[in-house]
Parts: C-alpha cells; structure tokens; sequence
C-alpha cells in the first residue's frame, strides 16, 4: 500500500486555485478528488471546448454576472453592467441569482 502524501494547492484563492488544484487531483483541502468527478469534469469540458463561439461580449458580461452576483448586490451590479454599457440585469437573472438573498 502506498504512502503517498496529498499536498494542498499553493493558493486557495481565485480560479487559477481551482483549476491548479483540479490539474493535480487534489481539492483545496488536500484530499483526493474522485476519479468519476475528474472523469466527468474532463468530459464535459471538453465538450465546451468544441462549442462554436459567438463574440467575446456576451461571455465576458455572462462571467460578470454569475460572479457578481456572488460578491456585489443586485443594484450595484446592474449599475455597474449600465456604466460599462453591457445589457442590465434581466429578470431571469434577477431570480436566480439574487431570489434568496
């Protein structure tokens, strides 16, 4: 039986921490992640990776608003998409993001 020894990613902070971690198979916490996650990870990105895009705008304000959301409140965000004249908060992300807080 093998002693081999997990080691935590450098930074637990941002996604380049997630993503290093995820490179390694180890989670944040040092423990191993599962073959079957990693396996079903893999595979669907690189199913995204073959999807044909469109325009680098929409990505760019779709990040914004699944991570702001997170971090930022409803009206600050959506004031912040107006000043950088991307497409206000839409209903649909309204309640999805922002329902429960």
């Amino acid at each position: 039986m093998s002693s081999e020894i997990n080691s935590t990613p450098t930074s637990t902070t941002g996604a380049d921490a997630v993503d290093e971690a995820i490179a390694k198979g180890i989670d944040l916490d040092g423990s191993p992640i599962p073959s079957a996650k990693l396996d079903l990870y893999h595979q669907v990105m690189a199913l995204e990776g073959q999807r044909q895009r469109s325009g680098v705008s929409n990505t760019m304000r779709s990040r914004i608003v699944r991570i702001g959301a997170k971090h930022i409140s409803q009206d600050e965000l959506n004031n912040m998409l107006k000043n950088a004249d991307f497409a206000e908060l839409k209903e649909k992300e309204i309640a999805f993001y922002y329902a429960g807080k």
